[in-house]
């Protein structure tokens, strides 16, 4: 049996940080996530999915994301239930991030107002993976996007250097 989950998307508002009563932290957040195709007028729909992550991570995605925010979340499907305050049962079904990485450096998204903090930061996840964004770290790119190579740019092109790779670097 197989419970798997990869999504990319924007935070639709700020995520909401709280903790247990013994101290664990959890932040809950909604992404929405553009479907494939469009419908019969032609626009794109998104799917708006819930999303919770613990722990370290948790503090991370309340510390540096915030409504807009291109993320990724890797986790598992989860199904529960409970008694709502009108006495009935209330089902929900959310994703359990076991990882959420941070898509894009804070200063993409510095119109929207910035919390403060180290303004280069990206990454985080379960294994909290963060990393500091290098503003020399894409120079070989093209200057006017912030210095970060978009995903579907080829990090070699346009270089016209050899690549010189030794053959104790091969993994066969």
């Amino acid at each position: 049996m197989m419970n798997r989950v990869v999504l990319v998307g924007r935070l639709t508002k700020d995520p909401e940080l709280k903790y247990t009563p013994n101290g664990v932290p959890v932040a809950t957040f909604t992404l929405a996530v553009n479907r494939t195709f469009t419908n019969q007028q032609g626009e794109r729909e998104a799917d708006f999915i819930n999303c919770v992550v613990w722990r370290r991570p948790a503090e991370n995605v309340a510390n540096f994301l915030k409504k807009g925010s291109l993320a990724g979340v890797d986790g598992r499907i989860q199904t529960r239930n409970f008694e709502g305050q009108d006495g009935r049962r209330v089902f929900m079904t959310e994703v359990v991030a076991e990882s959420v990485q941070f898509l894009e450096p804070r200063s993409a998204n510095q119109n929207q107002g910035d919390r403060g903090g180290n303004a280069g930061y990206y990454g985080g996840g379960q294994n909290d993976q963060g990393h500091s964004y290098s503003q020399n770290q894409n120079q070989r790119g093209n200057n006017n996007n912030n210095n970060f190579t978009r995903v579907d740019e080829d990090p070699f092109a346009n270089d016209g250097k050899p690549i010189d790779i030794s053959d104790d670097d091969l993994p066969f």
